[in-house]
């Protein structure tokens, strides 16, 4: 039987959002996010751990804050792949000037300007992101053919590919914490009998 699909987002990293910076000061400050692990109070919940432990496989990024989360959520008792296909889409500093805004605030902003076309040279644009997105769940459809699989990443790329999953025959089946820090969402392929076991307060198949 067809196993499910996971996808977790990364725990609370060890970087304050409390500062206000430029728009060209957030490409350092991004680049340090990419570089933290999480913050040392971070836990996952039990939901996730659960889920971790009756996973055939389980992966993440190559960003610390992942590789920690797929630690974290299987106890440090198995090997978590990581690979870079995994990582989050691109956050490039947008082009505005002057402003000192909070690097959530220019999350925001970086976000919308790449989702409508912007994407410096040397930068993934949207449209080639979407093409990752095709590959990876390609990837987690095919490791599904083994048993659950569980993908420990990153909220807009989770985001991407719960679109691409739910256009490709599966359905959410279960989720839990929104978009939030240690947030998961669990995909059937359609017309796969309802599993007992976890599925989250907030459960529901769309």
């Amino acid at each position: 039987m067809t196993g499910r699909i996971i996808t977790a987002r990364h725990g609370r990293p060890n970087l304050s959002r409390d500062v206000r910076i430029s728009a060209a000061e957030f490409g350092a400050w991004w680049r340090r996010y990419d570089e933290s692990g999480l913050h040392p109070d971070e836990e996952p919940p039990q939901s996730l751990i659960d889920l971790a432990g009756k996973a055939t496989t389980v992966l993440s990024s190559t960003l610390p804050r992942a590789i920690e989360t797929a630690r974290h959520a299987t106890r440090g008792e198995r090997e978590t792949p990581a690979d870079p296909i995994y990582v989050e889409a691109p956050l490039p500093p947008p082009p505005v000037p002057f402003l000192k805004l909070s690097p959530t605030t220019w999350g925001v902003i970086s976000r919308t300007f790449w989702f409508l076309g912007y994407a410096p040279p040397g930068v993934e644009n949207h449209l080639e992101a979407w093409r990752r997105v095709d590959e990876i769940a390609g990837r987690l459809i095919d490791l599904s053919a083994k048993g659950d699989v569980l993908l420990c990443a990153h909220g807009y790329l989770n985001w991407m590919i719960d679109r691409k999953l739910r256009g490709s025959g599966w359905r959410r089946a279960g989720r839990e914490g929104g978009n939030h820090y240690w947030s998961w969402r669990i995909y059937e392929p359609k017309g796969a009998r309802e599993r007992t076991g976890v599925t989250g307060a907030a459960a529901a198949a769309e």
